[in-house]
């Protein structure tokens, strides 16, 4: 049986709302905060018009962990696979949802997901299917953090001369509530935190899950978190019947991570390049030679990672790059992360790193520098299959995928404030494969427009 068509319309705009208790503005859906969920069966296809209301800034919505397979102009990249959606136009998202899972959506332009652009979508296995495990109910749990500045100015902290650091999150919030500078438990505990003053229809009271004895709960737990990392202690190992891996690669790329300054700001980069990501999408300008629309040097294929802290802190010359990783189409690529000090000596932090369009087998991970000898711990029989995976500090992580989805793909960090920095590159694979693309995801920068004009004449 074919799966069916799910239409939403959506408006984004900014409210007035108190996600913590403390009123702010947060960028929400149709009136919500966070956004609509979207439920969906494997098979299904998504139709979400989507119109900026929003008064002096574009936006766009990615869909984390659906992989558009053709339909990469739907991945929701601002520069890279579509325009932003200027105020007041409205852009239609259509793809085709293909495997069961729990998954979420956020802005993709600036740091709109730390502003509330973000919502659940889950998919549900295909009708007449059954799921591999029973249960009585579920409950959907979104994971995410708040700021009380906001994200604009946050925006202009990053990219200051010198840099002014966002700090941490003032509150952590579960489906969009939180409780700021309080303590639910303070009633009954000797803790001298405050208590919170709470009531039924308060923006920020906590959803109650009501639960009956004896009975098994599914939880579904997405986290879109712009900076904080949050655990949760389950066994990583595949799930029995994923795919295994290629048992060898057809290429390997070595990707540095390091931070340091261009003209005195502050900047995370990879291979010595700070992504900086054009006024034409990548998607387009390769489809149709634009060969002035982006940095056409190759980027760098493999820096060697000194980890030593007088290596690695300040001698390293960075600069700001929009080139792309041109992959063969149809081959296994391997990425291993290597990660470094940050400016600070003897820091080194955590990064969640996210690849568009694709899952990946996260094949291990080590300390120190890669090495060849390393290869042999890979772990081919059973690895974790992910859209994202973290490469801890003063370490390495070693990723395996198939370049099968044309498209050109976003790999970055996920913590925002680091992409906005520059913590990211960019994917291409058979982009010639792919058919006419929208009109609406091509229009923009001075190259988009002349290619509109030249494809309308």
């Amino acid at each position: 049986m074919g799966g069916k068509a799910r239409h939403f319309k959506w408006e984004v705009e900014y409210m007035h709302w108190s996600p913590d208790g403390e009123e702010g503005v947060v960028m929400g859906i149709n009136g919500q905060f966070p956004g609509p969920t979207i439920r969906a069966r494997a098979g299904d296809t998504i139709h979400v018009e989507l119109t900026n209301r929003l008064h002096t800034e574009g936006v766009v919505i990615h869909w984390h962990g659906i992989r558009q397979i053709g339909t990469p102009w739907a991945d929701g990249t601002a520069s890279i696979s579509q325009c932003a959606i200027n105020p007041g136009e409205t852009f239609l998202y259509r793809f085709k949802v293909d495997k069961a899972g729990t998954y979420f959506y956020h802005g993709h332009y600036g740091m709109q997901r730390s502003a509330g652009l973000y919502g659940s979508l889950i998919v549900d296995v295909a009708e007449g299917e059954k799921e591999i495990f029973q249960y009585d109910g579920e409950f959907n749990i979104l994971l995410s953090d708040w700021w009380h500045k906001g994200s604009h100015e946050q925006e202009v902290d990053l990219s200051s001369n010198p840099m002014r650091w966002i700090g941490e999150p003032q509150t952590l919030l579960i489906n969009g509530r939180g409780q700021f500078n309080c303590s639910l438990a303070a009633h009954v505990s000797n803790s001298s935190a405050s208590p919170c003053k709470l009531r039924g229809n308060e923006q920020y009271a906590p959803h109650i899950l009501r639960v009956h004895p004896n009975k098994t709960y599914r939880l579904r737990i997405a986290s879109t978190t712009a900076l904080a990392s949050l655990n949760l202690a389950i066994g990583i190992l595949a799930l029995k019947g994923s795919p295994t891996p290629p048992p060898t690669h057809h290429r390997r790329i070595f990707l540095l991570n390091t931070q340091n300054f261009i003209d005195g700001h502050t900047k995370w980069a990879i291979n010595n390049a700070s992504l900086v990501l054009p006024a034409t999408p990548h998607l387009g300008s390769i489809k149709y030679g634009l060969n002035a629309a982006f940095n056409r040097k190759k980027p760098s294929r493999s820096v060697q990672a000194r980890l030593r802290r007088d290596e690695a802190r300040g001698k390293s010359e960075l600069h700001d790059g929009s080139g792309v990783y041109m992959l063969r189409f149809n081959t296994t690529v391997d990425v291993i992360l290597q990660n470094a000090n940050a400016l600070r000596a003897n820091v080194s932090e955590i990064h969640p790193w996210h690849l568009h369009g694709h899952d990946f087998w996260v094949l291990g991970y080590g300390e120190g520098k890669f090495t060849e000898k390393e290869e042999a711990k890979f772990n081919l029989k059973n690895p974790p299959l992910r859209n994202t995976a973290v490469i801890f500090p003063f370490g390495w992580t070693a990723l395996r995928f198939v370049a099968d989805n044309p498209g050109v793909w976003a790999f970055h960090c996920h913590i925002e404030p680091h992409l906005h920095m520059g913590m990211g590159v960019v994917f291409a694979e058979g982009v010639r494969r792919l058919g006419r693309i929208p009109n609406e995801a091509l229009g923009c920068g001075l190259t988009g427009k002349m290619l509109m004009n030249n494809l309308h004449n």
